[in-house]
């Protein structure tokens, strides 16, 4: 009995594109010869798997495969036209004439390769543009290699800054190999990071799969980030707010001093240019710095009357514009 394409895939036949292509990286991971025991048996359904997914990812034979079922694939391995009178099931016979003329069945310029040069625009049967087969059957062509997949937490500051991060990544067979990554300046949360050549070898002849980190950001104790601007929150005093101040401010380019104007509030920003996240080309985000006054734990008694008596002396109503 002939397997089916898609019981192969484990997928239904009007499955789209993306879900035949899910299906096949899964199935083939799981059955890939390098990974399994008994590596015979793993080769021979690691090969059906490759010939489903060669035939149900290509809209041509997909289509072929559909109407016809594997007996389209007899054109190439010597089986002749696979819609001759006697191989097709009852009340499926085709006069190919009416469909493609006269020389559907033969006579100069006739037979199957003319009638699928017809149907493909192209030639029948040997090495196409690029050196790619036929369709209709002889050994598929080179197939990359699977992808892998990891996911590293790196520093805050690493991503804002770039760096290195040492990878440990365990090969078939056990093998645990280290890889140096290039971390970018800049990069976001949930980011991708692709080493080409660094996935799973191809068993087809073609090139190594590709290795793919996804990048997730350890949070700052007290910077946060939007976009390529950093935010931070500055404790400030009652007098260092009323009475304007310089603090001392942590960047990522090295402690700078922020001016604190007089009179400010809680809540205020002070922008800092170029002092956030590096962007390409040199340029950088800024650093928003939100004042937030500080009360002490604890008040003296001469500290309570000094604030009552500001409270008194006080002309402005800070809720003045609160209404309903």
């Amino acid at each position: 009995m002939v397997d089916d394409y898609y019981s192969i895939l484990g997928v239904n036949r009007n499955a789209s594109s993306e879900d035949i292509q899910k299906a096949y990286r899964k199935l083939a991971r799981k059955h890939h010869p390098d990974l399994a025991d008994d590596k015979d048996a793993a080769k021979e359904k690691f090969q059906k798997i490759q010939h489903a997914y060669d035939v149900l990812s290509d809209a041509k034979k997909r289509q072929l495969y559909d109407r016809w079922g594997p007996e389209f694939e007899r054109a190439g391995a010597g089986g002749g036209d696979p819609f001759q009178r006697g191989t097709m099931p009852p009340g499926m016979e085709i006069d190919l004439e009416q469909l493609f003329g006269g020389g559907a069945r033969g006579g100069p310029g006739g037979g199957f390769e003319e009638i699928l040069k017809q149907v493909f625009g192209g030639a029948a049967a040997g090495p196409g543009p690029g050196g790619r087969r036929s369709p209709f059957g002889g050994p598929p062509p080179p197939t990359k290699g699977q992808d892998v997949e990891q996911e590293i937490t790196i520093p805050f500051g690493t991503a804002v800054l770039g760096g290195k991060y040492q990878l440990s990544i365990q090969r078939p067979g056990g093998k645990i190999e280290s890889i140096t990554i290039t971390i970018p300046a800049g990069i976001e949360h949930g980011k991708k990071i692709r080493l080409r050549g660094q996935g799973y070898a191809s068993q087809t002849g073609g090139p190594t799969g590709d290795l793919l980190v996804r990048v997730k950001v350890a949070p700052h104790p007290v910077f946060r980030r939007s976009g390529n601007d950093l935010l931070i929150t500055v404790p400030v005093t009652i007098a260092e707010a009323a009475l304007g101040a310089k603090v001392d401010l942590p960047t990522p380019k090295g402690k700078v001093t922020l001016t604190v104007p007089a009179g400010s509030s809680s809540g205020k920003r002070l922008r800092l240019k170029g002092l956030g996240v590096s962007k390409p080309g040199g340029t950088s985000g800024d650093l928003l710095a939100e004042l937030k006054i500080v009360m002490p734990p604890v008040l003296s008694d001469q500290q309570r009357e000094l604030i009552k008596q500001l409270g008194e002396s006080a002309q402005h109503d800070p809720r003045v514009d609160l209404k309903w």
